[in-house]
């Protein structure tokens, strides 16, 4: 999950680098060393995001007015109508669960039992991601991005039966490493800020269909095969003398259900289907640091 500092602490060490034209380097600082992967609150998130997108494309565009203007690197690159490239980075997945709570049980003998278990991703799980970049400019400022990956990566399962307890008194807990391969295909909006000498920020918002190849047949929880994520982002465009590149961070969350709620009926041990039937709605969720290279 993400903390966020106080935003009043960020903005007033930021005006003060304009005095010292290092605007644009204690913004990416501030923006990077800040974000903690330590827990994530989506409402004040997202609120806290749109505020850190709004320092990052109006105030810093403000603020470099008094440097000096520079040579730039690859002047005419932003001008070609398609741009290509390569992109590599590292995710962290996440999924959280609706539990259920009580569930109904029908034994082999035909008796039934009631059972309580809870359902939990208990950590965010590291990955890798590689792909390709195609971007088609449509003006000065506005960009459709289309950037087909692979992100190769894993979910940590726990599961707490509160109906069992073992010698020491403690519920029983199982768990269950969910390998996830993703061919994930998304559609991106890209809005830039205008360029000041060799950098140029910018956020995006897309949507993201996904593919997961790796799902094991018997596992206690299956996800889907086929998704879709929804994105939102900000990187920032550097102009290097031989190439651009690209560092974004962005967060994805998954949209409607994940969970695979037919895997319960091709389980064979009936012990795993209770653990299958301990949740009713899953939602993958992703943050995704990318270097793209153009």
């Amino acid at each position: 999950m993400i903390f966020v500092p106080n935003f009043s602490d960020i903005f007033l060490q930021f005006i003060r680098s304009r005095n010292n034209n290092t605007a644009g380097k204690a913004l990416i600082y501030l923006t990077i060393d800040h974000l903690t992967l330590t827990g994530m609150n989506y409402k004040f998130l997202a609120i806290r995001l749109l505020l850190l997108a709004t320092l990052w494309l109006g105030v810093s565009p403000m603020a470099v007015t008094a440097q000096e203007r520079r040579v730039q690197n690859k002047p005419y690159i932003d001008l070609r109508q398609l741009h290509f490239g390569i992109l590599v980075g590292i995710h962290m997945q996440d999924v959280e669960f609706q539990n259920v709570g009580t569930q109904t049980l029908t034994n082999e003998d035909g008796t039934t039992s009631e059972r309580l278990i809870l359902t939990d991703a208990d950590k965010w799980n590291p990955g890798f991601t590689v792909g390709v970049l195609a971007e088609l400019r449509l003006n000065s400022n506005l960009s459709l991005r289309f950037t087909p990956s692979m992100h190769f990566g894993a979910k940590h399962l726990t599961f707490i039966d509160l109906d069992n307890t073992d010698e020491n008194g403690h519920y029983r807990r199982q768990t269950q490493d969910m390998k996830n391969t993703y061919i994930s295909l998304p559609l991106d909006l890209k809005f830039s800020a205008p360029r000041w000498n060799n950098y140029r920020p910018y956020l995006m918002t897309g949507i993201n269909p996904t593919i997961n190849l790796t799902a094991g047949s018997q596992d206690n929880v299956r996800l889907k095969r086929m998704g879709s994520m929804l994105e939102i982002g900000m990187g920032c465009d550097f102009y290097l003398p031989f190439f651009k590149l690209i560092p974004e961070l962005k967060f994805c969350y998954g949209l409607g259900n994940s969970l695979d709620t037919k895997h319960i009926d091709e389980l064979r041990d009936a012990n795993k289907r209770a653990y299958a039937g301990s949740v009713s709605k899953a939602q993958n969720k992703m943050i995704v640091l990318t270097f793209y290279f153009e």
